[in-house]
């Protein structure tokens, strides 16, 4: 059906666009019958303005973007997160994702297309920049580079890596594997440097031959995977960086003829949904994703209203949750 416009509200009310323009912004010098008529028509023909037109009249959208680089697991539960903390307010989400084959400052074309018309403020998740010109209130989760001056909400990685680490050594475990995320990722670089710490504090060597880089892209974590536990000497664990190549790895265990946890343990990073949901629930570390959603949302709302922030950078607790894929070794 076409799109009811401000026109077709005022003809069919009989009065002009002006006044109907005074209804849907609350102005004065309309009569009250004329108001509830209008009112009415509006009701009835479902009419709703435009963002880019509410926008131009009032400044405000009363809408926040929430913009990742890909629909995936992770980003699912930040949405999550956004979507429960907006509850009950007059605000509205969008959630927007734009980034190209070659990855490449999506976050600034976004921002750039989205700001000033469409949102009044944006989330970023795992931003690999931040340089665009825009003129509305931004919070980071999980940022490329660090908290470097722009409001950011992030979990404790190294913590949660020297966790998973010494969880796998604690049960008997020294020929410890770990698939890496992507290297860009301040984030994932933190869980590399908890697994090489666990390791020395521990005095296991750090062998070389048992790292691999998955990127948190399931086909080459994949093939990464399966180099790992083909090699002559294979490990007897595998820490993954994240839920997702962990998952790929018990994938491709079974496929190489692996038992999990009889043959090969894993523990993976973020205890997803879709942790729990497989032959062998995940042993993982869970960061708090939807409160990491939450948490900017919460940020981001007070920027919008004027207010200044507590402290810029929030940094929340992971921790250990054993499930199934983790066992001593045989």
């Amino acid at each position: 059906m076409p799109r009811v416009t401000i026109t077709d509200v005022a003809r069919e009310a009989g009065v002009s666009v002006a006044t109907v323009s005074k209804v849907l912004n609350g102005r004065d010098g309309v009569a009250a019958s004329t108001l509830l008529r209008v009112q009415g028509v509006i009701a009835r023909l479902g009419y709703e303005s435009s963002l880019v037109a509410t926008s131009l009249r009032s400044r405000r959208t009363n809408v926040i973007g929430c913009l990742v680089a890909d629909f995936e697991p992770f980003s699912a539960e930040i949405l999550k997160g956004v979507g429960t903390a907006l509850h009950g307010s007059d605000l509205e989400l969008l959630a927007y994702s734009a980034r190209r084959a070659d990855g490449s400052e999506w976050e600034n074309r976004s921002l750039r297309r989205l700001s000033g018309t469409l949102i009044d403020g944006a989330i970023l998740v795992t931003p690999t920049v931040l340089a665009a010109p825009v003129d509305i209130p931004v919070v980071i989760i999980d940022p490329h580079t660090g908290p470097e001056g722009t409001p950011a909400v992030e979990s404790d990685s190294l913590e949660g890596a020297l966790t998973a680490t010494r969880h796998l050594l604690d049960l008997g475990h020294t020929r410890i594997g770990f698939l890496a995320g992507r290297p860009d990722l301040r984030s994932a670089q933190l869980r590399e440097q908890g697994y090489r710490d666990a390791l020395a504090a521990a005095d296991v060597p750090f062998d070389p031959s048992l790292i691999r880089i998955g990127h948190y892209e399931d086909e080459l974590a994949k093939e990464a995977v399966r180099e790992l536990l083909t090699q002559p000497e294979p490990p007897t664990a595998v820490f993954a960086a994240n839920d997702r190549s962990a998952l790929v790895t018990l994938e491709v265990a079974h496929e190489v003829g692996l038992r999990v946890p009889d043959d090969l343990s894993i523990i993976g990073f973020d205890d997803i949904p879709e942790s729990t949901r497989v032959a062998v629930p995940l042993t993982t570390v869970r960061q708090h994703i939807q409160r990491m959603g939450a948490v900017a949302t919460e940020m981001l709302r007070t920027l919008l209203d004027g207010g200044t922030l507590e402290t810029s950078h929030v940094q929340l607790p992971t921790e250990l949750v054993v499930r199934a894929s983790t066992a001593p070794p045989r």
